[in-house]
């Protein structure tokens, strides 16, 4: 069966060569099909394992060339149709393609791959939750040319116009809805520079990024839409860092029965449900007794801290930002707990003897994509027994345990969280032992 499709949006690239057959034998982990031609990777974007494909040649390099797609000749059996219409041209989600089921397995084996020095070959612990209507928070483009909303294509500053998202929540989706019948035609859109939504447990909200000020009539317009949505709206002033919110104006979320407030574009997870599987899994394998003192670094608002300190003897919480530290600090208050405290690091730097003195029998860490390399010779002094690492980037994942193996630990689990569906993103949780 021979099947035309629409190409991923890509940069503007000509193509080079003539229309070629191609046979796809992988994938990487950025959701392009992988084939060879004369013993020369190609990679093809839209393209999938298992499929006979059409496509040009783009872009030639040293070690492999770019392709792009012009017709399945033979579809993968796993190849659906995207539930998204702009799927083709938005660059939020590149496995629309590929049935959810086998996404995850796409993930699984690419992760395997990545920490293939680390981990055996036992079966990788999977979690997973729903598929699309997840995303709790999203940053919304304007295209200043049309007044639309969207999101950029795929590896361009280009503005895809969207009239929905189907990875957004339901309510998300609705006040997605409501701004693009109301914004374009507004003068507002002339003064913004983006827009943030946002959903948790006290509703929804939206902020409003201004690039230049606006009449007290225009802010007293749409102060009368957002009461009309029953939903909260924020402004930041041009040349703030951060919107100004009174402290009875911030968000919160409910976790492990317990709230964590949070100022409205602080970082929390953006997948609700997964967010809760995870940190009920980091409990579980962490197998806390009273006996332990817990170090979480990259605490966050204490989104791990809190419900360790419900197990644990006591729990110390470190983050960069002092902001993000004294909203912890007010959340361990919040919810009566007494033995946890927080503390502003930089943790590039060693600090190990504070710790050591604590007595710290376990490690949490959930660093950014760079993660904590310069960090790990802190924790090899500190000398616990477990370090639970949590990855948004298995290549650095990948780089710190190795670097952990060699210094005495061992990889007992891993578990594939996949906290973003329909993306090529991966959150990977690891537990490491020391070994006696």
């Amino acid at each position: 069966m021979r099947r035309r499709t629409h190409s991923r949006r890509q940069p503007k690239a000509q193509p080079i060569g003539p229309l070629q057959t191609f046979h796809i034998d992988g994938l990487t982990h950025e959701a392009k099909g992988v084939a060879r031609l004369n013993g020369k990777v190609v990679f093809i974007d839209g393209a999938l394992p298992g499929e006979a494909v059409s496509a040009q040649i783009t872009k030639t390099g040293r070690h492999f060339d770019e392709a792009k797609l012009s017709e399945v000749i033979e579809p993968s059996q796993y190849r659906i149709d995207p539930s998204c219409q702009h799927f083709f041209e938005c660059g939020g989600c590149s496995f629309q393609h590929l049935s959810w089921q086998e996404q995850v397995s796409a993930k699984s084996t690419w992760l395997k791959g990545q920490l293939r020095n680390v981990m055996s070959d036992e079966d990788m612990h999977i979690l997973v939750d729903k598929g699309e209507g997840y995303r709790r928070r999203a940053r919304i483009a304007i295209d200043y040319k049309s007044g639309g909303l969207g999101f950029r294509a795929k590896a361009s500053k280009e503005i895809i116009a969207i009239e929905q998202c189907v990875v957004l929540t339901e309510p998300l989706q609705a006040v997605f809805s409501s701004l693009t019948a109301t914004l374009p035609n507004n003068e507002l859109v002339k003064s913004l520079g983006h827009i943030e939504l946002l959903e948790d447990s006290k509703g929804v909200s939206v902020l409003f990024r201004l690039t230049i000020a606006i009449a007290d009539s225009l802010t007293a317009q749409w102060q009368t839409w957002a009461k009309s949505e029953d939903i909260v709206l924020y402004w930041q002033a041009p040349k703030e860092t951060k919107a100004c919110v009174e402290l009875e104006d911030m968000r919160y979320y409910d976790l492990d029965s317990m709230r964590f407030n949070y100022h409205p574009q602080d970082f929390i997870q953006v997948n609700t449900m997964m967010n809760q599987k995870m940190v009920a899994q980091a409990i579980e394998w962490l197998n806390l007794t009273q006996e332990d003192v817990i170090l979480d670094l990259f605490c966050g608002v204490g989104n791990f801290s809190l419900p360790l300190a419900k197990r644990a003897k006591s729990v110390i919480g470190v983050e960069v930002q002092e902001a993000m530290v004294q909203a912890a600090q007010n959340n361990a208050e919040l919810n009566g707990l007494d033995n946890v405290s927080f503390v502003a690091a930089d943790l590039t730097q060693p600090i190990a003897k504070k710790f050591i003195k604590d007595k710290v029998t376990k490690i949490l860490l959930d660093p950014p994509r760079a993660g904590a390399f310069e960090f790990l010779d802190t924790i090899i002094k500190i000398k616990p027994m477990q370090i639970l690492y949590v990855s948004c980037n298995a290549s650095t994942l990948a780089r710190d345990a190795e670097y952990l193996v060699t210094k005495g630990y061992r990889v007992l689990r891993v578990s594939l969280m996949d906290m973003f569906p329909q993306t090529s993103h991966v959150e990977t949780m690891m537990l490491l032992q020391r070994k006696k």
